[in-house]
């Protein structure tokens, strides 16, 4: 089993609804973050979060880079990595 750091964020959409959405701390060493980030995100909302959108963040030739829903790694590259709130093992 492996522990995945994890950030469950709570924020307002720009048409003011809210959306909940989980960052992981991972990236596929089979270059595979699309499979990743399902199983990833199925297994955050089988412990009970709440999850409208989710990506992952990892660091690659010394860049922080994302990868997920579209909207939601645009947000995170403008507004950076937010904390680890929880962690989940897969």
């Amino acid at each position: 089993m492996q522990k995945i750091n994890l950030a469950h964020i709570r924020e307002r959409s720009t048409t003011g609804a809210w959306i909940n959405f989980v960052v992981f701390d991972a990236k596929s060493t089979t270059n595979n973050n699309e499979k990743l980030l399902i199983q990833l995100t199925s297994q955050a909302r089988a412990n009970g979060l709440k999850v409208d959108k989710s990506a992952l963040a990892y660091t690659r030739n010394g860049r922080l880079e994302f990868y997920g829903t579209e909207d939601l790694v645009q947000y995170l590259s403008q507004n950076g990595l937010p904390q680890w709130t929880h962690s989940i093992s897969v």
